[in-house]
């Protein structure tokens, strides 16, 4: 199922929009950026060979790695990757859940969260 890139934007927006308020404050700052497709610098340098696996990619270090004596680094950012996510859905429906679901696994990232955390929760 594909949908327009302004659809997809919107997604996006109503998924972030469903973040309860109180952790605003630690997702200020946070870039989220849309692309079609990882490129093959990311996917060097994350060892993949297949771009098509990649839904989204949190950038940054996590809020409970930070310290003061990191006083200058780079903004943290959140891709997510739409020709992947509609490459696995076949549905409106679907893509909306999938977004979210990215969505929420990679500010889960952010948060410090890992794959075994995020899997337990059931964003993995």
């Amino acid at each position: 199922m594909k949908v327009s890139r302004e659809t997809f934007e919107d997604l996006v927006a109503e998924a972030l929009d469903s973040i309860p308020p109180q952790f605003e404050p630690y997702m200020e700052g946070l870039a989220v950026d849309i692309e079609a497709m990882p490129d093959a610098a990311t996917l060097a340098d994350l060892d993949l060979d297949d771009a098509r696996s990649l839904l989204g990619l949190y950038r940054g270090v996590p809020l409970p790695d930070r310290s003061v004596e990191q006083m200058f680094r780079m903004p943290d950012s959140i891709v997510i990757y739409q020709h992947n996510i509609e490459r696995l859905c076949r549905t409106r429906a679907q893509i909306v859940r999938q977004i979210r679901k990215t969505i929420l696994h990679e500010v889960g990232h952010h948060f410090g969260m890992d794959e075994d955390e995020l899997d337990e929760i059931g964003f993995g």
